[in-house]
């Protein structure tokens, strides 16, 4: 989608590849929509484009009570790039912004906050606030229509600082007052709960998606305690807990979800962290991947053409929580799980089979093998956070004892996410990129048979 004519085709055939990836508002209507939308297609004159929810937001156009444009996967493009756009993006959709504001998120980046503003103006068409407000809003949406909150209750929980900042950006993005919001019915979110049984989400994905591969591979890695996967094969559920900012949490996600989405349902001790638990949930499934682009680079080589015909839609998840991942690379599955008793953080009460919180990495710091790289997480030396500059990480890993450049490549494509790092041990070929973590994907999917 280089132009506004391709993305007026886009539009026109109701184009689902293209959910996130932009946006398109009607002038006459004053409503903004995902391209896929049922809706009548409006005249080419009267349509505009925008990169994101937020810019469309900012113009004035209200969000469709169709198609609801907020609700859609993010754009893969921002996940996948390395730039300091790409790793800002990152960093407000884990809540950086809500918590730390515009200050927080530049000394994170390492520039100044005018150069943010100005750099995300320029390629989304919205600053830093922005994103967080459209973000915010779409958090509250969610709670007014799932659970049984007061309304004053969502809005400091959605990261509005006061009720009649969070009543007007609802009045502004969604033409409706929170009540009347409350009150739709048709929503497809589901009967409003207590906060006792969850928060329910439908998480979205574009394309197909392969779960059994992404379920497979969580259940070989599953640290007991920590993490579970119940149910037979194509009905199962994953569990896991969360250290998240203000509080933890457990969340479950299921395999055998209809639609475009993966179903999941998310308990908090503090419902501030919904923005942050739910972001890491999609990055561990991998939910804002371009299926379609990956197959389309894939699919050209002839050893991998057969594979991505017989599995459409191969992710190449993330991790929920990076740092422990990376300690778990270097422990290994048997040491993990005895640290996790020694040192992991109990849960008040256990949820199944889910007792602890992996542990922090200061108190690993002593540890003969991760030990290093436990007091190096500790102490800000590597930095695997979402808006982490992927080749200065790696640069620092490789620099702590016992991190492997094996074990600094997986801890890259995994804890950071990057989509390109090549299987492990074996030469990439070039054609494989920028996916060729979804080459490795596939071979290791294959091999399982």
């Amino acid at each position: 989608m280089t132009d506004d004519d391709s993305r007026y085709e886009a539009v026109s055939s109701r184009d689902a590849r293209f959910d996130g990836a932009f946006f398109f508002a009607v002038r006459t209507t004053g409503i903004y929509c995902r391209p896929s939308c049922p809706a009548v297609t409006p005249k080419r004159a009267n349509v505009c484009f925008f990169p994101t929810a937020a810019a469309a937001q900012g113009h004035g156009f209200r969000a469709c009570r169709r198609c609801r444009p907020d609700a859609v996967p993010g754009s893969a493009e921002w996940n996948a790039r390395a730039d300091v756009v790409g790793r800002a993006v990152r960093l407000i959709g884990d809540g950086v912004v809500d918590r730390e504001g515009v200050p927080g998120l530049a000394g994170r980046l390492g520039y100044s906050a005018r150069q943010v503003q100005r750099q995300l103006t320029a390629e989304l068409g919205a600053g830093p606030i922005a994103l967080a407000r459209a973000q915010r809003a779409h958090t509250a949406r969610l709670l007014l229509q799932t659970t049984a909150l007061p309304v004053t209750d969502i809005a400091f929980a959605a990261g509005f600082a006061s009720v009649r900042q969070f009543n007007d950006t609802i009045r502004r993005i969604y033409a409706r007052t929170p009540s009347a919001l409350r009150a739709e019915s048709g929503t497809g979110a589901g009967t409003r709960t207590g906060t006792a049984a969850g928060v329910p989400l439908r998480l979205a994905h574009r394309g197909p998606y392969a779960a059994r591969e992404v379920f497979d591979l969580l259940a070989l890695e599953a640290l007991p305690g920590v993490e579970e996967v119940t149910g037979p094969s194509g009905a199962r559920t994953y569990r896991r807990t969360l250290r998240l900012p203000y509080g933890h949490g457990v969340a479950a996600v299921d395999e055998a979800s209809p639609g475009a989405w993966l179903e999941a349902r998310i308990h908090l001790a503090d419902l501030r962290d919904l923005t942050t638990a739910v972001q890491r949930l999609r990055r561990l499934f991998d939910l804002d991947a371009d299926p379609y682009a990956v197959a389309e680079r894939l699919a050209a080589d002839p050893l991998l053409a057969p594979r991505v015909a017989a599995r459409p839609g191969v992710r190449s998840p993330g991790a929920a929580a990076p740092d422990e991942y990376a300690l778990r690379v270097l422990l290994g599955p048997d040491e993990a799980a005895r640290l996790v008793g020694a040192y992991g953080t109990a849960l008040d009460t256990p949820c199944g089979g889910l007792t602890h919180l992996f542990p922090e990495p200061g108190a690993l710091a002593g540890h003969p093998v991760a030990g290093p790289l436990a007091a190096a997480l500790a102490a800000g030396a590597v930095r695997l956070d979402p808006g982490a500059d992927r080749d200065g990480a790696e640069r620092a890993l490789l620099a702590v004892d016992g991190v492997t450049p094996a074990a600094a490549a997986a801890i890259r494509r995994r804890a950071l996410g990057d989509p390109d790092v090549g299987p492990a041990g074996e030469p990439a070929p070039e054609a494989w990129r920028p996916w060729r973590s979804y080459a490795a994907r596939y071979l290791e999917a294959a091999y399982a048979g």
